[in-house]
Protein backbone atom coordinates (compact mmCIF):
# COMPACT_ATOMS: atom_id res chain seq x y z
CA UNK A 1 0.00 0.00 0.00
CA UNK A 2 1.14 3.48 -0.63
CA UNK A 3 2.72 5.54 1.83
CA UNK A 4 1.17 8.41 0.74
CA UNK A 5 -2.50 10.08 1.03
CA UNK A 6 -4.29 10.91 -2.34
CA UNK A 7 -6.58 13.99 -2.18
CA UNK A 8 -8.64 16.77 -3.90
CA UNK A 9 -11.57 18.71 -2.92
CA UNK A 10 -15.48 17.38 -3.41
CA UNK A 11 -15.98 18.97 -6.20
CA UNK A 12 -14.15 16.43 -8.27
CA UNK A 13 -17.99 15.18 -8.25
CA UNK A 14 -17.49 11.40 -7.19
CA UNK A 15 -20.26 9.60 -5.30
CA UNK A 16 -18.80 9.43 -1.67
CA UNK A 17 -18.99 5.50 -2.57
CA UNK A 18 -16.14 6.04 -4.96
CA UNK A 19 -13.92 8.13 -3.24
CA UNK A 20 -14.23 5.20 -0.25
CA UNK A 21 -13.63 2.56 -2.47
CA UNK A 22 -10.54 4.18 -4.73
CA UNK A 23 -8.77 5.21 -1.39
CA UNK A 24 -9.29 9.04 -2.32
CA UNK A 25 -9.98 12.00 0.49
CA UNK A 26 -11.57 14.84 0.24
CA UNK A 27 -12.23 18.04 1.91
CA UNK A 28 -15.83 19.58 1.38
CA UNK A 29 -16.39 23.09 -0.57
CA UNK A 30 -19.21 25.32 0.88
CA UNK A 31 -22.48 26.67 -0.46
CA UNK A 32 -25.30 28.42 0.03
CA UNK A 33 -29.25 27.42 -0.97
CA UNK A 34 -32.70 29.64 -0.27
CA UNK A 35 -30.36 31.50 2.60
CA UNK A 36 -29.03 28.48 4.54
CA UNK A 37 -25.60 27.73 4.52
CA UNK A 38 -24.31 23.78 3.86
CA UNK A 39 -21.17 22.10 2.84
CA UNK A 40 -20.77 20.69 -0.59
CA UNK A 41 -20.47 17.15 0.90
CA UNK A 42 -21.39 14.49 -2.08
CA UNK A 43 -25.55 15.14 -1.85
CA UNK A 44 -25.40 14.25 2.02
CA UNK A 45 -26.98 17.63 3.39
CA UNK A 46 -28.53 18.28 0.65
CA UNK A 47 -29.42 15.43 -2.85
CA UNK A 48 -28.76 17.16 -5.97
CA UNK A 49 -32.60 16.31 -7.21
CA UNK A 50 -33.45 18.71 -3.94
CA UNK A 51 -31.11 21.41 -4.55
CA UNK A 52 -31.70 21.45 -8.49
CA UNK A 53 -35.48 21.38 -7.63
CA UNK A 54 -35.32 24.50 -5.33
CA UNK A 55 -33.15 26.44 -7.78
CA UNK A 56 -35.83 25.61 -10.27
CA UNK A 57 -38.56 27.29 -8.20
CA UNK A 58 -36.02 30.41 -7.86
CA UNK A 59 -33.95 29.61 -4.89
CA UNK A 60 -31.02 31.54 -4.87
CA UNK A 61 -26.93 29.63 -4.70
CA UNK A 62 -24.08 30.71 -3.36
CA UNK A 63 -20.80 29.11 -3.54
CA UNK A 64 -17.52 29.45 -0.98
CA UNK A 65 -14.30 28.33 -1.17
CA UNK A 66 -12.58 26.06 1.32
CA UNK A 67 -10.07 28.39 3.92
CA UNK A 68 -6.36 28.26 4.76
CA UNK A 69 -7.73 27.46 7.84
CA UNK A 70 -9.73 24.80 6.89
CA UNK A 71 -7.16 23.77 4.66
CA UNK A 72 -4.25 23.58 7.48
CA UNK A 73 -6.52 21.54 9.86
CA UNK A 74 -7.52 18.59 6.79
CA UNK A 75 -3.83 18.49 6.16
CA UNK A 76 -2.24 18.34 9.16
CA UNK A 77 -4.31 15.58 10.28
CA UNK A 78 -2.90 13.59 7.26
CA UNK A 79 0.70 14.60 8.00
CA UNK A 80 -0.05 13.57 11.98
CA UNK A 81 -0.69 10.17 10.46
CA UNK A 82 2.65 9.81 9.04
CA UNK A 83 1.58 10.19 5.33
CA UNK A 84 2.93 12.45 2.55
CA UNK A 85 -0.01 14.15 0.70
CA UNK A 86 -0.84 14.53 -3.46
CA UNK A 87 -3.47 16.69 -3.67
CA UNK A 88 -5.31 17.79 -6.32
CA UNK A 89 -7.13 21.72 -6.77
CA UNK A 90 -10.55 22.59 -8.33
CA UNK A 91 -9.41 24.21 -11.14
CA UNK A 92 -7.57 28.06 -10.64
CA UNK A 93 -9.37 28.95 -13.58
CA UNK A 94 -12.83 29.38 -11.63
CA UNK A 95 -11.63 29.15 -8.24
CA UNK A 96 -9.06 30.71 -5.81
CA UNK A 97 -9.09 27.55 -3.84
CA UNK A 98 -5.31 26.55 -5.38
CA UNK A 99 -3.76 29.61 -3.74
CA UNK A 100 -5.28 28.92 -0.62
CA UNK A 101 -4.03 25.19 -0.30
CA UNK A 102 -0.80 26.34 -1.39
CA UNK A 103 -0.99 28.97 1.74
CA UNK A 104 -1.74 26.10 4.06
CA UNK A 105 1.27 23.93 2.76
CA UNK A 106 3.86 25.95 2.98
CA UNK A 107 2.77 26.83 6.94
CA UNK A 108 2.63 22.97 7.55
CA UNK A 109 5.88 22.68 5.54
CA UNK A 110 7.62 24.31 8.11
CA UNK A 111 6.25 22.19 11.01
CA UNK A 112 6.64 19.27 8.93
CA UNK A 113 9.89 19.16 7.10
CA UNK A 114 10.11 15.48 6.28
CA UNK A 115 6.85 15.57 4.91
CA UNK A 116 5.96 15.96 1.10
CA UNK A 117 3.31 18.10 0.27
CA UNK A 118 2.39 18.32 -3.45
CA UNK A 119 -0.44 20.96 -4.09
CA UNK A 120 -1.40 20.93 -8.27
CA UNK A 121 -3.65 23.26 -9.60
CA UNK A 122 -5.93 20.51 -11.83
CA UNK A 123 -6.95 22.88 -14.31
CA UNK A 124 -10.55 20.34 -14.14
CA UNK A 125 -13.69 20.24 -13.07
CA UNK A 126 -16.86 18.07 -11.88
CA UNK A 127 -15.87 14.95 -12.91
CA UNK A 128 -13.20 15.46 -15.59
CA UNK A 129 -10.85 16.60 -11.97
CA UNK A 130 -13.03 13.23 -10.75
CA UNK A 131 -11.60 11.17 -14.03
CA UNK A 132 -8.19 12.64 -13.03
CA UNK A 133 -7.96 11.15 -9.27
CA UNK A 134 -9.60 8.09 -10.68
CA UNK A 135 -6.54 7.98 -12.94
CA UNK A 136 -3.99 8.98 -10.56
CA UNK A 137 -5.51 6.13 -7.96
CA UNK A 138 -5.34 3.45 -10.74
CA UNK A 139 -1.25 4.31 -11.01
CA UNK A 140 -0.63 4.28 -7.29
CA UNK A 141 -2.32 1.09 -6.93
CA UNK A 142 0.10 0.03 -9.13
CA UNK A 143 3.09 0.77 -7.27
CA UNK A 144 3.95 4.40 -8.59
CA UNK A 145 5.04 6.23 -5.85
CA UNK A 146 4.40 9.91 -4.94
CA UNK A 147 7.25 11.93 -6.86
CA UNK A 148 7.03 10.26 -10.09
CA UNK A 149 2.73 10.59 -9.81
CA UNK A 150 3.45 14.23 -9.27
CA UNK A 151 5.22 14.76 -12.23
CA UNK A 152 3.46 12.69 -14.20
CA UNK A 153 -0.18 14.23 -13.12
CA UNK A 154 1.68 17.70 -13.97
CA UNK A 155 2.82 16.31 -17.58
CA UNK A 156 -0.55 14.84 -18.49
CA UNK A 157 -3.62 16.99 -16.53
CA UNK A 158 -4.10 19.04 -20.18
CA UNK A 159 -5.02 15.65 -22.07
CA UNK A 160 -8.16 15.23 -19.64
CA UNK A 161 -10.85 16.71 -22.18
CA UNK A 162 -14.37 18.33 -21.24
CA UNK A 163 -17.28 19.16 -23.07
CA UNK A 164 -20.58 20.33 -21.76
CA UNK A 165 -23.89 21.17 -23.01
CA UNK A 166 -26.48 22.72 -21.32
CA UNK A 167 -30.22 22.54 -22.34
CA UNK A 168 -31.44 25.51 -19.84
CA UNK A 169 -29.63 28.93 -20.28
CA UNK A 170 -31.49 30.03 -16.91
CA UNK A 171 -28.57 30.14 -14.71
CA UNK A 172 -26.00 31.18 -17.25
CA UNK A 173 -27.99 34.20 -18.03
CA UNK A 174 -28.85 34.72 -14.00
CA UNK A 175 -24.51 34.16 -13.51
CA UNK A 176 -23.76 36.45 -16.31
CA UNK A 177 -22.42 34.25 -18.93
CA UNK A 178 -24.98 34.66 -21.46
CA UNK A 179 -26.81 38.27 -21.59
CA UNK A 180 -30.23 38.14 -20.89
CA UNK A 181 -30.91 39.05 -24.81
CA UNK A 182 -28.87 36.30 -26.49
CA UNK A 183 -30.46 33.75 -23.76
CA UNK A 184 -33.49 35.22 -24.71
CA UNK A 185 -33.43 34.30 -28.46
CA UNK A 186 -31.26 31.30 -27.74
CA UNK A 187 -34.23 29.84 -25.58
CA UNK A 188 -36.72 30.70 -28.27
CA UNK A 189 -34.42 29.23 -30.88
CA UNK A 190 -33.88 25.96 -28.72
CA UNK A 191 -29.84 26.36 -28.76
CA UNK A 192 -27.91 24.77 -26.52
CA UNK A 193 -24.59 25.80 -26.30
CA UNK A 194 -21.76 23.58 -26.61
CA UNK A 195 -18.47 24.58 -24.16
CA UNK A 196 -15.48 23.14 -23.12
CA UNK A 197 -12.80 23.65 -20.44
CA UNK A 198 -9.58 24.86 -21.87
CA UNK A 199 -5.69 24.66 -21.40
CA UNK A 200 -6.25 27.80 -18.55
CA UNK A 201 -9.15 25.83 -17.38
CA UNK A 202 -11.54 28.33 -17.89
CA UNK A 203 -15.30 27.39 -18.83
CA UNK A 204 -15.09 28.64 -23.00
CA UNK A 205 -18.44 28.75 -25.23
CA UNK A 206 -17.52 26.98 -28.80
CA UNK A 207 -20.90 26.16 -30.59
CA UNK A 208 -24.06 27.13 -30.30
CA UNK A 209 -26.49 24.17 -31.57
CA UNK A 210 -29.83 23.90 -32.32
CA UNK A 211 -32.15 21.50 -30.39
CA UNK A 212 -31.17 18.90 -27.51
CA UNK A 213 -30.97 15.85 -30.59
CA UNK A 214 -28.09 17.46 -32.54
CA UNK A 215 -26.35 19.02 -29.10
CA UNK A 216 -26.28 15.38 -27.75
CA UNK A 217 -25.12 14.01 -31.76
CA UNK A 218 -22.07 16.96 -31.36
CA UNK A 219 -20.79 16.29 -28.00
CA UNK A 220 -20.07 12.24 -28.86
CA UNK A 221 -18.62 13.99 -32.13
CA UNK A 222 -16.23 15.83 -29.97
CA UNK A 223 -14.80 12.62 -28.38
CA UNK A 224 -14.68 10.87 -31.88
CA UNK A 225 -12.20 13.66 -32.95
CA UNK A 226 -10.50 14.19 -29.63
CA UNK A 227 -10.08 11.10 -27.74
CA UNK A 228 -6.48 9.30 -27.26
CA UNK A 229 -6.63 7.04 -30.37
CA UNK A 230 -10.19 8.07 -31.73
CA UNK A 231 -12.90 5.71 -31.69
CA UNK A 232 -10.73 2.65 -30.63
CA UNK A 233 -10.22 4.94 -27.02
CA UNK A 234 -9.51 2.42 -24.49
CA UNK A 235 -9.56 4.49 -21.38
CA UNK A 236 -12.34 5.33 -18.62
CA UNK A 237 -15.28 8.08 -19.62
CA UNK A 238 -17.20 9.79 -16.94
CA UNK A 239 -20.37 11.99 -17.20
CA UNK A 240 -21.53 14.14 -15.00
CA UNK A 241 -25.17 15.87 -15.33
CA UNK A 242 -27.48 18.26 -13.53
CA UNK A 243 -31.51 16.39 -13.48
CA UNK A 244 -31.55 15.53 -16.76
CA UNK A 245 -30.39 12.13 -16.06
CA UNK A 246 -31.92 10.74 -19.57
CA UNK A 247 -29.95 13.35 -21.51
CA UNK A 248 -26.29 11.93 -19.37
CA UNK A 249 -27.51 8.22 -20.56
CA UNK A 250 -28.41 9.23 -24.58
CA UNK A 251 -24.94 10.48 -24.39
CA UNK A 252 -23.36 7.41 -22.64
CA UNK A 253 -25.47 4.61 -25.66
CA UNK A 254 -23.97 6.84 -28.02
CA UNK A 255 -20.68 6.41 -27.28
CA UNK A 256 -21.00 2.74 -26.04
CA UNK A 257 -21.96 2.21 -29.47
CA UNK A 258 -19.39 4.07 -30.80
CA UNK A 259 -16.37 3.58 -29.11
CA UNK A 260 -15.88 -0.65 -28.48
CA UNK A 261 -12.84 -0.49 -26.58
CA UNK A 262 -13.86 1.67 -23.55
CA UNK A 263 -12.50 0.54 -20.29
CA UNK A 264 -15.77 -0.47 -18.83
CA UNK A 265 -18.95 1.69 -19.72
CA UNK A 266 -18.99 4.95 -19.24
CA UNK A 267 -19.95 6.33 -15.58
CA UNK A 268 -22.49 8.81 -14.77
CA UNK A 269 -22.10 10.84 -11.38
CA UNK A 270 -24.86 14.18 -10.63
CA UNK A 271 -22.90 17.73 -10.77
CA UNK A 272 -22.64 18.62 -7.09
CA UNK A 273 -23.55 21.37 -5.36
CA UNK A 274 -20.52 23.60 -6.36
CA UNK A 275 -19.98 23.36 -10.31
CA UNK A 276 -24.36 22.94 -10.05
CA UNK A 277 -24.93 26.37 -8.38
CA UNK A 278 -23.52 28.12 -11.98
CA UNK A 279 -24.42 25.84 -14.39
CA UNK A 280 -28.49 24.68 -12.62
CA UNK A 281 -30.62 22.44 -14.02
CA UNK A 282 -30.03 21.14 -17.52
CA UNK A 283 -26.51 20.28 -18.10
CA UNK A 284 -24.35 17.35 -19.08
CA UNK A 285 -20.47 17.13 -19.24
CA UNK A 286 -18.58 14.58 -20.57
CA UNK A 287 -14.85 13.47 -20.20
CA UNK A 288 -11.77 11.64 -21.70
CA UNK A 289 -8.37 11.27 -22.15
CA UNK A 290 -7.61 12.73 -25.46
CA UNK A 291 -5.35 15.53 -27.07
CA UNK A 292 -4.13 18.13 -24.83
CA UNK A 293 -5.89 21.27 -24.64
CA UNK A 294 -3.71 24.16 -26.39
CA UNK A 295 -6.68 26.96 -26.78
Amino acid sequence: MANYCLSCSSTADLSKEHFHKRNIQYICFHFELGGKEYLDDLGESVPPETMYRMMSEGADTKTSQITIGEYEEYFEKILQNGQDILHLCLSSGISGTYNSACVASRSLAEKYPARKIYIVDSLAASSGFGLLMETLADMRDAGMDIDKLHDWIEDNKLKLQHWFFSTDLTFYIKGGRISKASGFIGTVLSICPLLNVNFEGRLIPREKIRTKKKVIERIVEQMEQNAQDGTQYTGKCFISQSACIDDAKAVASLIESRFPNLSGNVQIFPIGATIGSHTGPGTVALFFWGKERTD
